[in-house]
């Protein structure tokens, strides 16, 4: 009797330890599920964000288009082209840039205007606009190589120059191109050099385009910095292990998957200001 019991007291605890393994593992389990991803959550955050640099960059490099020039006449241009309908202006700069990229990964090369007209003539296209090449390139190309400069942005330059920086323009425009709008614009004398991805075949955002830009300086990417109004631009500059710095221009928005850049500014006085501030 006695030893029925003994033998009964240990199924019932060999029954409550299964029970209360199962019940551990079971808490263990959810917390293994449930840690990874406040920690995934967490690390996101971290990546995202762009330690302060209290450094100079060794150089600054300019995007030109919406950064330094005013795209208002050329939206105009387009927008007249497109019957008037300037709700599809940003349409037609999306696809311009979707196709540029294409052209990249498929490793080709057109000049970004040349793709930019093509662009206008697939969204015109899709409206029930029809547009010749020949329109679709002036409607671009004209306007783009008189466009004015921001009101702010000799001003900066000056500055920037005047308290040591090496300027350096940075462009998906052609070189032609960008000598033009600069002279027409009064910026020429502001850069050091002009940069553009006409002499490598690759679209910015592409890795290999800032890679390159920085060799073409002999400097790290680390120390390099860009100073742009694209959103796409900046996320390419700081994955390839550049600085940024965005102008954040009515319409501008920086991409949330990205990095914050370490500056972000409504003109390029404010962004100046801040990095003369630097040592």
């Amino acid at each position: 009797m006695f030893i029925k019991e003994e033998e009964k007291k240990k199924k019932n605890m060999a029954t409550n330890n299964r029970r209360n393994f199962i019940k551990k593992s079971a808490i263990l389990g959810l917390a293994g599920a449930t840690i990874p991803q406040f920690g995934f959550s967490a690390n996101t955050e971290d990546q995202n964000v762009t330690p302060k640099n209290l450094t100079r960059p060794k150089v600054l490099f300019f995007d030109v288009n919406e950064t330094l020039l005013d795209l208002t006449a050329m939206k105009e241009s387009v927008g007249k082209v497109l019957g008037n309908r300037s709700d599809l202006l940003p349409l037609w700069f999306t696809t311009m840039l979707q196709y540029s990229l294409v052209e990249t990964v498929g490793r080709q090369y057109n000049d970004f205007g040349i793709v930019g007209a093509a662009a206008l003539q697939m969204v015109a296209a899709n409206h029930g606009i029809t547009i010749s090449e020949g329109d679709a390139r002036e409607a671009i190309l004209g306007p783009i190589r008189s466009l004015p400069a921001h009101p702010e942005v000799k001003q900066a330059l000056d500055e920037l120059k005047r308290a040591g920086y090496k300027l350096v323009s940075f462009t998906n425009s052609s070189n032609k191109g960008v000598e033009t709008q600069f002279k027409n614009s009064g910026l020429l004398d502001y850069f050091e050099e002009r940069l553009s991805i006409e002499d490598m075949g690759k679209f910015k955002p592409h890795s290999d385009a800032y890679d390159w830009a920085a060799r073409k300086m002999k400097i790290k990417p680390s120390e390099c910095l860009l100073v742009a109004a694209h959103g796409w631009d900046i996320a390419g500059a700081i994955w390839a292990g550049w600085r940024g710095a965005f102008v954040s221009r009515p319409g501008a928005q920086l991409y949330p998957l990205a990095p914050t850049p370490e500056i972000n500014e409504p003109n390029l006085k404010l962004i100046a200001e801040q990095l003369i501030a630097l040592k």
